[in-house]
């Protein structure tokens, strides 16, 4: 997604003007607008003209509308948004009041405005407009001497660095100084990902290489993490995954990502985050009761006592069309993480979503047990 200009007030009101350049932009964008917001796009209109002899001719105009948005249709397959609503502004070709569909595309810019934009709206943006904040899937294309360590989004590659180091070559009888710079290359390309790979958002980091450089560079990677008791490297070594390549240079990158094994297990890491959070609030529900919680009312009392680790909800929940239903789960999201707590927002497409939907669309795995809060409930029962 293109930031191309964005407007906030004081009170918090504001407009952002944007553009969905891949597929998942457009599903951010769905999760941006809400019924109520003023949407502007340009748009196809059909015409009438009367000519002078009474006789009547159509044709099709494009022209730029603003909405105010009453219903929101999403097509995954076709990939566009449809939003439905009254036209808020002068126009030659659509009377004010009048209703009117405007098709939001890729490549199409659309403006956007709300009278309050929420922390999570904004955290929406950001993360559908820094390409580090997409990038969950890191790769890093490597030979003797020669490596590319990249981003890969759905719609690009983003070379983050490339590094070259001579390498002496073997002699006979003597290969000591054909290893030591190895070695050191091996380090610059171990300093490179620590400092350009963020572990928290990259969810997968593929290593490809022809022959076995690939698994040399791992086994010293893995091997100097423990040594240096560097944690980033050893908590994450399920992250990486070794494929092969043709080269070391960024177009054999291409090759890597069409291998149809590759994408399956691309697929599998895609929300391994959340998917692994719901397991594990899973597995606490059936051992640990009072440490896992979910409905609004209980999630709240937790969140009351600064007692949620990990708060999982559903982004379904941001698009409610009651404001105060909106604001009621933002005030909860922001409360987590004011308190340090992890937030996991899962997406209503993914199955790990649908099933977080099947426990009312929030869950809170809690740091310690709160008892109190099912008897709390059983005491509001009784009253009722």
């Amino acid at each position: 997604m293109k930031l191309i200009d964005r407007s906030f007030d004081k009170d918090g009101s504001g407009q952002v003007t944007l553009l969905p350049e891949d597929p998942e932009d457009m599903w951010h964008a769905f999760n941006l607008v809400a019924v109520g917001d003023s949407l502007r796009s340009t748009t196809i209109r059909k015409v009438q003209n009367e000519s002078a002899t009474g006789s009547v001719s159509s044709s099709k105009i494009r022209t730029t509308l603003t909405v105010t948005i009453e219903t929101i249709d999403f097509d995954t397959q076709a990939c566009v948004l449809r939003v439905k609503g009254r036209n808020i502004q002068e126009n030659q070709y659509v009377k004010m009041g009048a209703y009117h569909t405007l098709d939001l595309e890729l490549n199409r810019k659309f403006t956007l405005a709300k009278e309050c934009w929420d922390a999570i709206a904004i955290d929406r943006i950001e993360q559908a407009c820094d390409i580090e904040k997409k990038a969950d899937v890191a790769a890093l294309v490597m030979q003797e001497g020669l490596a590319h360590l990249c981003l890969v989004t759905g719609s690009m590659t983003v070379v983050r660095a490339k590094i070259e180091t001579n390498i002496p070559r073997k002699r006979r009888g003597s290969c000591e100084q054909h290893d030591k710079g190895l070695g050191r290359f091996y380090e610059s390309v171990m300093q490179a990902i620590l400092r350009h790979v963020n572990f928290e958002i990259v969810k997968c980091v593929l290593v490809a290489s022809p022959g076995f450089v690939k698994d040399q560079f791992c086994e010293y990677m893995f091997s100097q993490a423990i040594k240096t008791d560097c944690k980033v490297i050893t908590e994450n070594k399920s992250k990486f995954l070794l494929v092969h390549s043709s080269s070391g240079f960024k177009h054999s990158l291409k090759e890597v990502l069409q291998d149809p094994s590759v994408t399956a297990k691309l697929a599998d890491t895609k929300a391994a985050g959340e998917v692994k959070s719901l397991e594990q609030f899973y597995i606490m529900l059936q051992h640990e009761p009072d440490r896992a919680y979910y409905g609004i009312k209980h999630v709240e009392s937790a969140s009351e006592s600064e007692a949620i680790e990990t708060l999982l909800i559903s982004d379904r929940l941001f698009r409610a069309q009651d404001v105060a239903t909106r604001r009621r789960y933002v005030a909860l999201v922001e409360k987590v993480k004011d308190l340090g707590g992890d937030v996991k927002i899962f997406s209503s497409l993914h199955v790990s979503g649908e099933q977080l939907d099947q426990l009312t669309g929030v869950a809170a795995i809690l740091r310690f047990p709160i008892p109190e809060i099912d008897e709390e409930d059983a005491t509001d029962s009784d009253e009722d």
